[in-house]
């Protein structure tokens, strides 16, 4: 018996059975890597060096292992394995619509967001143009979600979240909202802008070997859940934004990207009348059925 079987066969007396496919699927996988690209021992060296200052740059406001998934474009492939058609496969018929297409949860999503009212401004005062994002949360037969759950996170126009200002103690461009009965919801924030994922540590390295830009177009970040329904983990673009096609975490999806319409000074969504100038987005989500 070969190594590559004795390592496989040590596995036969796990007793979970989905842990022991996996493991001996990735220690198959593995071994045919090693083979395949005939891997010196200084490059194995290098590889868990790498992986050893990945783990260490993680902690409550930084996880730079999801970073390394998402540039791999794994975060992704594990979504369209998981959600293959953002739902369409739940949608049949003249009356049904389309679930929102998934996309990736990124690095930077927080839990315990502070609550707001709906028509609330959340951005807590990040810098950036003022923008009011409005839709509604429905299911595939067009019916209403009420009380939907939204955590809403964003950037501001410096291209940083909040958690990336280690002098800030409170939460900016990130809240929790519930949809009303109708299924509706609105907010204020601000206007999300193309920006860099972070590159100053084992991630940005392979970047930088790969030849390849760390850019991300602009995006507000969506998790919506409710009973009886999947858990949404998506993210709307601003159609105008650069890097739409070249997304370092390969997380655009056409459906995705929306209209952001500027407006000069003028009444707003709100009617309140606003002395500076501000953009407004739709952005209407559909909930698959949890089955």
């Amino acid at each position: 018996m070969n190594l590559e079987d004795r390592v496989v066969a040590s596995f036969d007396g796990a007793k979970d059975e989905r842990f022991r496919e996996i493991a001996t699927s990735l220690v198959r996988h593995l071994h045919a890597f090693l083979a395949d690209v005939q891997l010196t021992e200084d490059e194995w060296a290098t590889a868990i060096d790498f992986l050893t200052r990945t783990g260490q740059l993680c902690d409550d406001k930084r996880q730079e292992f999801i970073l390394l998934s998402d540039v791999l474009g794994a975060s992704m492939a594990v979504i369209d394995i998981n959600h293959p058609t953002g739902g369409r496969e739940l949608a049949s018929g003249p009356s049904t619509r389309a679930a929102t297409e998934s996309t990736v949860l990124g690095p930077f999503f927080v839990a315990g967001a502070p609550e707001f009212a709906l028509g609330d401004d959340i951005s807590g005062g990040a810098p950036g143009t003022p923008c009011h994002l409005s839709g509604t949360v429905t299911n595939t037969a067009g019916e209403p979600v009420p009380g939907a759950v939204l955590e809403i996170w964003q950037s501001d126009e410096d291209g940083r979240y909040d958690v990336q200002y280690a002098d800030l103690d409170h939460a900016r461009g990130r809240g929790r909202l519930r949809a009303d009965g109708a299924g509706r919801y609105a907010f204020w924030s601000v206007h999300p802008e193309a920006y860099p994922i972070p590159d100053d540590g084992p991630v940005g390295e392979l970047l930088a070997a790969a030849g390849r830009g760390p850019m991300r177009p602009a995006h507000v970040h969506f998790m919506v859940s409710a009973p009886g329904y999947r858990t949404l983990v998506t993210h709307v673009f601003t159609a105008d934004s650069a890097h739409l096609d070249d997304d370092a975490v390969f997380g655009v999806k056409r459906p995705l990207i929306v209209d952001f319409e500027r407006h000069e000074p003028c009444r707003a969504p709100d009617g309140r009348e606003l002395a500076e100038p501000f953009h407004t987005a739709r952005f209407d989500i559909v909930l698959a059925a949890d089955r």
